[in-house]
């Protein structure tokens, strides 16, 4: 069959990587994808946000099976359109895609089912949430409501500080309609760790566990950003943590989205805080991360296609979820200056480098084709990921195939997986 992938990013990438790779697969496409991603599949000039010409591309093509990667279109409800049409797609409905979509609803789900979380307020008054903050114990992080690129969550140390904050959010309106209305929420202190996983709308399946670096400097310094780096697994993510987040987060989140009348397809994305009180739940995603993608999938042994239309099935319980026993590291290369300023359209050479090779990957990000040349087209632009037995092999192989890319302006981190060394 032909496969359909909905965005243009370094996860749309990997992604799309998997499903060249399956034996079910006779062809890829992408809308609107990259210049790394027409390497492997034909490059739609769709807009994600297009649904009905996605859809209209989708029958025209008898598409059998349409992925979509991307938050904005799953919260704004592109699986309902296809669904509508009787076209195959992987991803949550707009109702259940609500749990990204809505910080609020997410903390309130939590709070109903008994969910481990932190403590949260929610203010839609500007002027509500400054006299709440006056009283507030600090550090308190600020949630923009809404999809704001993965940047929407603000740590405050100080009083003055939140006060920025819900000016920044609810005033100047810096992520749009996602501060409308904000969550405030008590400051935990621990791990973070990512889980992936796949979801039929009745049964769970997690994923190997990864670690994301949103910081934009070394040392977590610096402004958030959509992700620097990552890796897989995390050794903090041992097996009493894993039974413990099956036994009171996983399915009890399943269970939770299927009692509100909300059956979650597709991937839910689990952010955990390891605290010294237990792990408790950051965020939901409602899709693949991305770079967490990049080092999870290529661990992964199934065929992504079995797997996927087994959560459009509901027979996902039948699957067992298999991941190669050794790591992964992800190092994002990004235009200097991100995620403010940044200049694009810098030529990129190294990459035949990866050409052909199963130990090392990258992914492109935001690049375009420009003649003949493959050039910068966004703050982060590729995403180096090379396998090792350990995190610590891998970390170093990550970091020596980093140095095979060029460009002018070129950034990365050079802490990712430091915390491996503290393991």
């Amino acid at each position: 069959m032909d496969v359909l992938i909905v965005g243009s990013g370094g996860r749309e990438h990997a992604i799309a990587a998997c499903a060249a790779k399956s034996s079910r697969v006779d062809k890829v496409y992408c809308a609107p994808g990259n210049a790394g991603i027409g390497l492997i599949a034909e490059c739609i000039d769709i807009s994600v946000m297009e649904y009905d010409k996605l859809a209209d591309f989708a029958e025209e093509k008898q598409i059998g099976l349409t992925i979509i990667g991307m938050d904005s279109p799953l919260v704004g409800g592109i699986v309902d359109v296809f669904e509508k049409r009787g076209l195959r797609v992987f991803g949550p409905r707009k109702n259940a895609a609500i749990i990204e979509g809505s910080k609020a609803f997410s903390k309130d789900l939590m709070k109903k089912y008994n969910i481990p979380t932190a403590a949260y307020e929610k203010f839609t008054d500007p002027d509500e949430a400054l006299r709440y903050l006056e009283t507030a114990a600090m550090p308190i992080v600020l949630k923009a409501d809404g999809l704001a690129l993965g940047k929407g969550a603000l740590i405050c140390n100080n009083l003055d500080e939140a006060k920025e904050a819900v000016k920044t959010l609810m005033i100047d309106k810096q992520f749009g309609d996602a501060g409308d209305e904000i969550v405030a929420e008590e400051f935990m202190t621990g791990r973070e760790v990512s889980v992936l996983c796949f979801c039929d709308g009745t049964h769970i399946k997690p994923m190997t566990s990864a670690q994301d670096h949103k910081r934009a400097k070394d040392g977590d310094q610096g402004l958030n950003t959509g992700g620097m780096g990552t890796f897989s697994p995390s050794p903090f993510y041992t097996e009493e943590v894993h039974k413990f987040c099956e036994e009171k987060i996983y399915q009890p989140t399943m269970d939770a989205m299927k009692a509100e009348g909300r059956d979650f397809v597709g991937i839910l994305f689990v952010g955990l805080m390891l605290t010294e009180s237990g792990p408790k739940v950051l965020e939901y995603n409602a899709r693949f991360g991305d770079p967490e993608a990049q080092v999870v999938l290529p661990r992964m042994e199934n065929d992504m296609i079995d797997v996927m239309n087994a959560c459009i099935d509901g027979t996902l319980d039948k699957t067992d979820l298999r991941f190669e026993d050794n790591a992964a590291v992800c190092v994002v290369l990004a235009s200097d200056g991100y995620p403010e300023h940044y200049e694009t359209g810098k030529p990129i050479s190294g990459l035949e480098k990866f050409d052909g090779r199963d130990d090392c990957f990258v992914f492109h990000a935001g690049t375009k084709k420009a003649g003949n040349d493959i050039v910068t087209n966004g703050g982060r632009v590729l995403g180096v990921t090379a396998k090792g037995t350990d995190l610590k092999q891998a970390r170093a192989n990550a970091y020596e195939a980093a140095k095979w890319v060029t460009f002018e302006n070129k950034y990365m981190r050079n802490d990712i997986g430091k915390a491996i060394d503290e393991a």
